[in-house]
């Protein structure tokens, strides 16, 4: 994936962390170590969505961007957060944009 590539999606990234911010859904403290180690999909026995991009989405993916790691193939990060939310969630715009943004540009990068 080219340089410009990657600089989209750590851009893209940053809105996200940017959306959970605005809505009130960035927390200071991390979940247990014991609630993100959580072997479920998404960790939904023990974590809401916004925790699970914060504390284990956000951060997985920004290491990987930075240490030069292969992408995901695919992204299907916007369908669950339509799930959790609603498709029409006023409240949850602004997320439900940015991470199909972010579910695109993965997608182009292939």
């Amino acid at each position: 994936m080219s340089a410009a590539s990657l600089a989209l999606i750590a851009d893209q990234l940053l809105l996200v962390e940017r959306a959970l911010r605005v809505q009130g859904w960035w927390e200071a403290s991390a979940p247990s170590a014991q609630a993100l180690a959580s072997e479920q999909p998404f960790c939904v026995d023990t974590l809401d969505f916004s925790q699970w991009l914060q504390w284990i989405f956000l951060p997985r993916m920004k290491a990987i961007i930075e240490t030069g790691a292969d992408l995901p193939a695919v992204s299907g990060i916007l369908p669950m957060a339509e799930q959790v939310y609603g498709a029409d969630s006023r409240e949850a715009a602004g997320l439900l944009k940015a991470l199909g943004d972010f579910d695109r540009l993965i997608t182009a990068g292939r």
